[in-house]
């Protein structure tokens, strides 16, 4: 069974899912050109060959995060776990918790203006 029977009738989504969609697929396979230009320079025996491809990875990394800043721009989930996470320091797997702790102590001292989802500018 193909994965395409999974997928709903194109008709039936919205546009902005249907953009989101495009966005991600495109975030995946940015993703993966980076993954195979690293494995390819690294298993590379030329140095200037190896150095073109390690230029190659940087320049999907750079698509991959301007696709990633799109869906922070224009969905307020992307938004509000790009502003958890990245840019977050200690253990990855304690940031949530920590966020959390800071808004229960934020709760406790007032309302959050941004409700604990980061800013939503430039959302549409």
């Amino acid at each position: 069974m193909s994965s395409e029977s999974y997928h709903e009738p194109i008709e039936l989504l919205s546009e902005r899912t249907k953009n989101l969609h495009r966005a991600i697929v495109s975030l995946k396979e940015e993703l993966d050109a980076a993954d195979w230009y690293q494995q390819r320079a690294e298993a590379c025996s030329d140095d200037e060959l190896r150095a073109i491809l390690i230029h190659n990875k940087n320049e999907e990394i750079e698509h991959a995060m301007m696709t990633l800043e799109w869906l922070r721009r224009v969905d307020a989930v992307f938004a509000a776990n790009v502003e958890t996470y990245l840019g977050s320091s200690g253990p990855i797997t304690e940031v949530e918790r920590r966020a959390e702790e800071g808004a229960l102590e934020r709760g406790r001292s007032g309302p959050s203006p941004t409700l604990g989802i980061g800013s939503l500018k430039g959302v549409k």
